[in-house]
């Protein structure tokens, strides 16, 4: 297994293709964070980062599309799957490496915006003026977000060759995960278990832990979600002669 996340992770970083995306992430990050006025930390005025942790769950959709949407699609378009199978390894396991060298990737891309930490400290009065509790949980239910959307993004591409049909089928699971299942609770004919239905979502136990509380039960909830999509991706990929 670890050959195998070793051979996923060094193919990622020798290719430019992983430098570009994150890149255009980082890109995005910071001229939503500093420049466009909408969004601008300069232009609201508070030392807090509340705007930045609810624009970046909508680029990590575009970001973890792109990085998971080759995992499986290019062995199956290459062939390559077949050398895979052959090894060693159960089907969990494979997916597992594959998944945990995405997620790498997706922490490598998270961790230069810590800069922005150090930024908003630095301009606010008094210096340093910060809620660090709430950030660290902001920052947790990012990486619970990555886990999530990493394991949706792995699934979207096991069932096809084309990376871009991947890419565009794990947008929308994403969003949808996201608040789809707000926007649905607000349909009358839902009314009265609209609560219900809006816990379903992602956006709601990522909300909760970016408050700074760290609720046993949003762990879960993302525990369990990744669980569901490994085993979705573990029934495409055993149904499959490859």
């Amino acid at each position: 297994m670890l050959a195998v996340f070793k051979r996923e992770l060094f193919s990622f970083l020798n290719s430019l293709m992983a430098y570009i995306t994150i890149g255009i992430f980082l890109l995005a990050c910071g001229l939503m964070f500093w420049f466009f006025p909408d969004t601008s930390i300069l232009e609201y005025g508070y030392a807090e980062m509340d705007g930045f942790f609810g624009l970046v769950p909508y680029l990590f959709m575009f970001l973890i599309s792109a990085i998971t949407m080759r995992s499986f699609a290019e062995e199956r378009k290459e062939g390559t799957y077949v050398l895979l199978a052959t090894r060693p390894l159960t089907n969990l396991q494979i997916i597992s490496a594959k998944y945990l060298a995405c997620l790498v990737l997706v922490l490598f891309a998270l961790l230069p915006t810590l800069i922005y930490c150090y930024s908003i400290a630095q301009l606010g009065l008094p210096k340093g003026n910060l809620d660090t509790g709430a950030i660290i949980g902001s920052y947790i239910g990012l990486f619970l977000l990555g886990g999530a959307f990493t394991a949706i993004g792995i699934f979207a591409s096991s069932f096809t060759k084309n990376q871009i049909i991947a890419f565009a089928v794990s947008v929308f699971l994403c969003f949808f995960a996201y608040s789809g299942f707000d926007s649905v609770s607000k349909i009358s004919a839902f009314r009265g278990i609209e609560n219900q239905l809006a816990n379903l979502g992602i956006a709601e136990h990522y909300q909760s832990i970016s408050r700074g509380v760290l609720d046993t039960r949003d762990v879960v909830y993302f525990v369990s979600f990744v669980a569901l999509f490994f085993g979705l991706t573990h029934v495409v990929i055993g149904g499959r002669k490859w």
